[in-house]
């Protein structure tokens, strides 16, 4: 009895350790040394384009580049057509007119939406700046470790990968527990980044 007790407790101790970690552990703040390229993914919302941008200009880079597929017709009350030129045309609105915005718009895809993206920023590194040796990867809250993994499988061994996150607006990321909208992104990114860590495993040359 006091050993299933004992077994109890520790597993409660572990739940409420991965729930206070949880947030930091899939929204990694871990800038590239060096990374003068900041690589924006073009599904973000007002707000998280808001925090991008001023990562740009605090930051440092040169460029930045913005990713993403089609946006359906139905929703693009812009006329952007794609998520990445949505991205580009927010973030100069936002006041990020001092270095290049580059969309690099993606082809549409029903699956792995990010690593194509990730695909279209090799092509143009290839291309436009082969000896480039970092960058960073702007992402959204526990989205970002999942985005981080996909774009290194992406650009390999040549390219350092660095990470920053923005900060959710639509629920308190250090106590995501106590709402459904939190807990449904830490749940949902935590099962999606183990299914990419053990079973998504792209051929090379992609």
């Amino acid at each position: 009895m006091r050993g299933t007790l004992l077994l109890l407790v520790l597993a409660a101790a572990i739940a409420f350790a991965l729930a206070f970690s949880a947030y930091r552990l899939l929204a990694p703040q871990s800038p590239a040394a060096g990374a003068r390229t900041l690589v924006v993914e073009g599904w973000l919302d007002t707000g998280e384009l808001r925090q991008a941008a001023a990562a740009a200009r605090s930051g440092g880079y040169i460029r930045v580049l913005t990713t993403g597929g089609p946006i359906d017709p139905s929703m693009d009350v812009g006329g952007w057509q794609n998520f990445a030129s949505r991205a580009a045309a927010r973030l100069r609105a936002e006041g990020l007119t001092t270095v290049p915005v580059i969309a690099l718009p993606a082809s549409a895809t029903a699956e792995e939406r990010s690593y194509l993206s990730a695909l279209m920023v090799r092509a143009w590194v290839k291309q436009n700046d082969p000896s480039l040796a970092a960058l960073d990867l702007y992402s959204a809250g526990v989205h970002t470790r999942r985005s981080w993994q996909i774009y290194r499988m992406a650009l390999g061994d040549t390219v350092e990968v660095g990470v920053l996150a923005a900060t959710p607006s639509g629920h308190d990321p250090q106590r995501w527990w106590t709402s459904s909208a939190g807990a449904k992104a830490v749940l949902g990114e935590t099962i999606a980044l183990a299914w990419t860590t053990c079973c998504f495993w792209p051929a090379a040359p992609a």
